[in-house]
């Protein structure tokens, strides 16, 4: 039972349908698009397209999208992987010939394909139910009317303004008066509302061909990228197969790699070799989760790549006896420091969205530019914020995610679901780049194995290791105590430069057909209901 002292928000919680996001006003979309008669997939998409506008140094049409559905409440969860490729022209001599041991932020060559656009329409074409310009028709209003701009928003658009003032189509959209916009102020982005008006139009060929395309194409080139016309004309994202694990009597899950949502199920696993008991926020309970982690992103860090490209695997991810062996590696006692080598990338920005509408189709989606404005490179013309997931691959000779033609990276976005007894029972997610899968498996374990509900598991302090030994980022609200302890222990703590992560979460409660919903604290959004 929630502390009603404490300063933090109840669950929502509604008879017909919610829905979860990070932006009062994409929350708002979905559930107007919902009583228009959209179902889950149309008010996700349009609370993302929201998003897009509103929220701009967190997700764009520049960026990437994956997404988990089951119609009907039903624990037939479908999975759509809609992240792009790089260029057919890119290869990892070209960073040889340049001297580069990694891939630059703020240039063409960490820009693939935006598979955003792709994932929004060919899922719309085959679950939604309203015309897809209605759908985008209030993220063209706030593009072309304004919005105002929130706290979080503000606090993250200001910490950009050198990266912004680099480019000058983002200074003069982004910037107005050589400054970040504060709270409160009105924000336009008039050439991001015409993309979006010939998108509605048209479809995916309105991005992915004609004058858009031209415009994004023409620009990267310029700057010495190696994007064709054929590339973005040839992108496409796919429907796979779903990953799980079984974890207290629920399943879990994930999409399948390229993403780290696997990684999410490994931690769990070794998590379900250890009893959850007492306090969860315990210097015991936070070493095994902390130990979990570093285990399992150093095998996140050696294995996940492109399945198309690499031998990815899974199985053995899955199996039991790795979360047997990783387990037995954790000691109470002592922090480990016998981890093979891993390097982890830094926070990143996403946005991720849960909604459940009145029939149970329910939809875990996530979007992402990775960085807060992405390369903070923006198309002249179109308005569009080109993302900078080309970072997230390696230049090492021989690693499976080594940099190449037409690939994939490793992605951290990853949408969440929870089943039992044959039906949906959680959609979920985590932002915060590779927090991410740390973050998905805290969320689950805190409420499977310490009944909280999801707002409570949410707003817990949270902790990240990093890839400096045992040094370990910590918000401000971890307790002084624990943390003594787990020094103590041989761990290093650092207060966080940030908050740590987001998340959203939507529970159903078939027994009294009720939903429950909680966001994030740590952002501007809110769960509502109907």
């Amino acid at each position: 039972m929630r502390n009603f002292e404490r300063p933090t928000r109840s669950v929502a919680v509604s008879r017909h349908a919610m829905a979860a996001t990070s932006h009062p006003s994409a929350t708002l979309t979905a559930l107007q698009i919902m009583e228009a008669g959209g179902n889950a997939i149309d008010a996700a998409i349009a609370a993302c397209a929201v998003q897009c506008v509103v929220e701009p140094g967190s997700t764009g049409i520049g960026g990437d999208c994956f997404a988990l559905y089951t119609a009907s409440g039903s624990d037939k969860v479908i999975a759509y992987n809609g992240s792009g490729r790089t260029p057919a022209a890119l290869t990892a001599d070209w960073f040889n010939e340049r001297g580069l041991t990694k891939v630059p932020r703020q240039s063409p060559a960490s820009v693939t394909v935006p598979g955003a656009i792709d994932a929004w329409t060919r899922l719309h074409a085959d679950h939604g139910t309203l015309p897809f310009a209605d759908v985008l028709a209030p993220a063209i209003r706030f593009a072309e009317e304004g919005y105002a701009i929130t706290p979080r928003v503000h606090r993250d658009w200001s910490v950009e303004q050198k990266l912004l003032a680099a480019d000058v189509t983002a200074a003069r959209i982004f910037l107005p008066g050589g400054r970040a916009p504060r709270i409160g102020e009105v924000h336009r982005q008039p050439e991001l509302a015409q993309t979006l008006k010939r998108i509605a139009a048209e479809g995916r060929d309105a991005f992915y061909g004609g004058p858009v395309a031209e415009d994004m194409v023409s620009y990267l080139n310029s700057l010495g990228g190696l994007h064709t016309l054929e590339d973005l004309a040839n992108t496409r994202g796919e429907y796979v197969t779903p990953v799980t694990t079984d974890f207290r009597g629920y399943t879990i899950h994930e999409c399948p790699p390229n993403g780290q949502g696997i990684i999410a199920l490994l931690i769990l696993n070794i998590l379900s070799r250890f009893d959850a008991k007492g306090d969860p926020q315990s210097s015991d309970r936070l070493h095994v989760e902390i130990e979990a982690t570093r285990l399992a992103y150093a095998a996140r860090d050696a294995w996940i790549a492109d399945p198309e490209k690499a031998d990815v695997p899974v199985d053995q991810l899955l199996s039991g006896e790795l979360a047997d062996r990783l387990a037995g590696m954790i000691d109470l006692r002592k922090a480990l420091t016998d981890l093979p080598p891993f390097e982890m990338p830094l926070h990143r920005d996403t946005v991720y969205i849960s909604v459940v509408d009145r029939n149970r189709n329910a939809v875990s989606f996530i979007n992402s530019i990775f960085d807060s404005f992405g390369t903070g490179l923006v198309s002249p013309c179109s308005g569009v914020i080109l993302h900078n997931r080309g970072q997230s691959f390696s230049l090492k000779p021989g690693h499976p995610n080594r940099i190449g033609p037409s690939k994939r990276p490793l992605h951290t976005i990853i949408p969440g679901m929870v089943t039992r007894n044959g039906r949906v029972e959680i959609s979920f997610g985590v932002m915060g780049g590779y927090y991410q899968a740390l973050g998905h498996a805290h969320l689950i374990s805190k409420v499977l194995d310490y009944g909280m509900d999801l707002q409570e598991a949410i707003d817990l302090p949270r902790v990240m290791p990093t890839s400096n030994g045992t040094r370990v980022e910590a918000e401000h609200t971890i307790d002084g105590s624990t943390k003594a302890e787990l020094e103590r222990r041989g761990f290093t703590f650092t207060p966080a430069e940030e908050p740590i992560g987001g998340a959203q979460a939507i529970r159903i409660d078939w027994e009294n057909g009720t939903l429950t919903g909680a966001s994030e604290p740590r952002k501007d959004g809110i769960a509502l209901g109907i």
